[in-house]
């Protein structure tokens, strides 16, 4: 979808520009995005295989939610809105642990230029697995991965091509966070 995006400068902040999602990417303009990690007490990270039809990373694993924050849109209520779209669960603001905003510049084949600051949050799983919808447009699959087993693929220095290829201190900071919580 085609979202109507908050424009941001370099270090976050608001520009008063919106673009609309494809021409925010096209030109590397900054904007919002929301990521959300779901762990389970029993330490395990939920992650979700990216759609074989997403224009970047198809069918490659990422973090458990992501998505866009839509222009005028609450960081907060982005997050709440993206995790029932993209696996069918509702959660309360009281439950997501915020983790930090993470500056992000990736280049794609395709020319496609992602300008993102992550807003990302924590959230601890307490649904069945089994009760997870993956929204069909956006999830290919949902998996539970040990922490441990994560933490191995992603921080031994060059991250597996089934991976998303975020930077290295991102993952370290969310699996150092979710490590946090477990203790």
């Amino acid at each position: 979808m085609d979202e109507l995006l908050d424009i941001l400068d370099a270090n976050g902040n608001f520009t008063g520009s919106t673009a609309i999602k494809s021409l925010a990417h096209r030109d590397g303009l900054f904007h919002a995005t929301v990521h959300i990690w779901f762990y389970t007490a029993d330490g395990q990270v939920l992650l979700q295989q990216r759609g074989k039809d997403k224009n970047t990373h198809p069918l490659l694993w990422d973090v458990s939610v992501a998505g866009h924050v839509s222009a005028g849109e609450q960081i907060e209520t982005a997050a709440l809105r993206e995790i029932e779209e993209e696996i069918g669960l509702s959660v309360g603001l009281h439950d997501l642990q915020k983790t930090g905003v993470f500056k992000s510049i990736q280049k794609h084949d395709n020319g496609s230029i992602d300008c993102e600051f992550h807003h990302t949050f924590l959230c601890e799983l307490f649904a069945p697995f089994k009760k997870l919808r993956p929204q069909a447009s956006e999830v290919e699959e949902l998996a539970l991965i040990s922490l441990d087993d994560f933490s191995t693929d992603v921080l031994d220095g060059q991250i597996p091509e089934r991976y998303v290829p975020h930077a290295s201190d991102y993952y370290r900071a969310v699996l150092s966070k979710i490590r946090e919580c477990l203790t």
